[in-house]
């Protein structure tokens, strides 16, 4: 990954620096920092954009799922009405269209529930790769770097609080 090469170039220069006695300082050329700050901006897109990627991802398989589960509720109702004609067939028809329901309901939140988790899995994995640049390689270094993570980390927070919102809502649903 170009950041992490980057990265190791800010961390050469600063160990080869020169330094001032007694103070714990070291001189840096400061056109050479800044150009590899320039360098390590171009390059966090691409990590934001895999961020914006999983989002997305999640989104759509959220989607497909409820489809999925509006798809199957409508056939289990279209089955239901066409069985029922006699009163024992209408018994056997109510009792199969439940079922049928029951059972597309309990496939419909398992299926989210497993989504939930991959997707929050997904977003805990990235969280814990931004926490580890963070801590590597950008301690006291540059504020603004600082705000970027904070902002993505509370991006990833409010991702997967929606997504803990929705396992929740998904599970008191179930219990109805």
């Amino acid at each position: 990954m170009k950041v992490l090469e980057l990265l190791d170039e800010l961390d050469e220069i600063i160990e080869v620096a020169s330094s001032v006695p007694v103070v714990r300082k070291v001189m840096v050329d400061p056109n050479e920092i800044q150009e590899i700050v320039k360098e390590i901006r171009l390059e966090l897109p691409d990590e934001i954009q895999q961020a914006q990627w999983i989002k997305n991802e999640r989104t759509r398989i959220l989607d497909e799922a409820k489809a999925e589960y509006e798809t199957i509720l409508s056939d289990a109702q279209s089955k239901a009405e066409r069985l029922v004609e006699a009163d024992e067939i209408t018994i056997k028809a109510k009792e199969r269209a439940d079922e049928i329901l029951r059972v597309a309901r309990e496939n419909s939140s398992v299926m989210k529930m497993s989504i939930l988790d991959y997707t929050d899995s997904m977003l805990y994995n990235l969280q814990e790769k931004v926490d580890q640049m963070y801590a590597t390689y950008f301690t006291d270094m540059y504020e603004d770097l600082q705000a970027t993570f904070e902002k993505i980390n509370a991006n990833i927070t409010a991702s997967r609080n929606e997504v803990k919102e929705q396992i929740y809502k998904s599970q008191n649903s179930g219990e109805e």
